[in-house]
């Protein structure tokens, strides 16, 4: 087994309850979720709609990188999210408001380059709303290519959008 992190997000619909669906869908699959963040409330980047929800989750799953992203880009379809075919945005560009977002962060120690995934997540040190759910998790944990903890990219990154914990449903 190798232990994956994620990010999951939503800016649209149900959003507390896409997430919860989505960690669901990924213990049916086969992804065993073993750690999960709090939810934060994050301002949006580059996207249309309102604020966003964001979650990281640590897991283990006996599957390659490239297979993992397929069972993601699945339980994102059947949460009702289409990705435009220029799914490679462009950062000029607002992106669409999103029912649920998926993205692998760090699968193990591997460093991936293809056209369709990269690992670690090329733009994860330079995003608030990756750093701050994924630093509760695993501070220490030691990015492959950048050798800096998780903790470290936090205080280092030049991101200032907010990122504050989400109201409790409980109270």
């Amino acid at each position: 087994m190798t232990t994956v992190y994620l990010s999951l997000g939503a800016n649209a619909g149900d959003r507390q309850g896409n997430i919860a669906r989505a960690i669901e869908a990924l213990g049916l699959r086969g992804v065993k979720v073993v750690r999960r963040s709090s939810l934060y409330e994050t301002e949006p980047v580059n996207a249309r709609g309102g604020w966003f929800l964001n979650c990281a989750v640590q897991a283990e799953t006996d599957t390659a990188p490239g297979e993992l992203m397929t069972t993601l880009l699945d339980i994102e379809r059947s949460l009702g999210r289409e990705r435009s075919p220029a799914a490679r945005e462009r950062s000029s560009e607002l992106r669409e408001e999103r029912v649920i977002d998926l993205d692998i962060l760090l699968f193990g120690t591997h460093v991936l380059r293809t056209p369709e995934l990269e690992v670690p997540h090329p733009r994860m040190a330079e995003r608030r709303f990756v750093l701050v759910p994924l630093a509760e998790i695993a501070p220490e944990l030691r990015h492959p290519v950048l050798d800096k903890t998780i903790a470290e990219l936090l205080t280092a990154t030049r991101d200032r959008t907010a990122v504050r914990p989400a109201a409790s449903p409980h109270g």
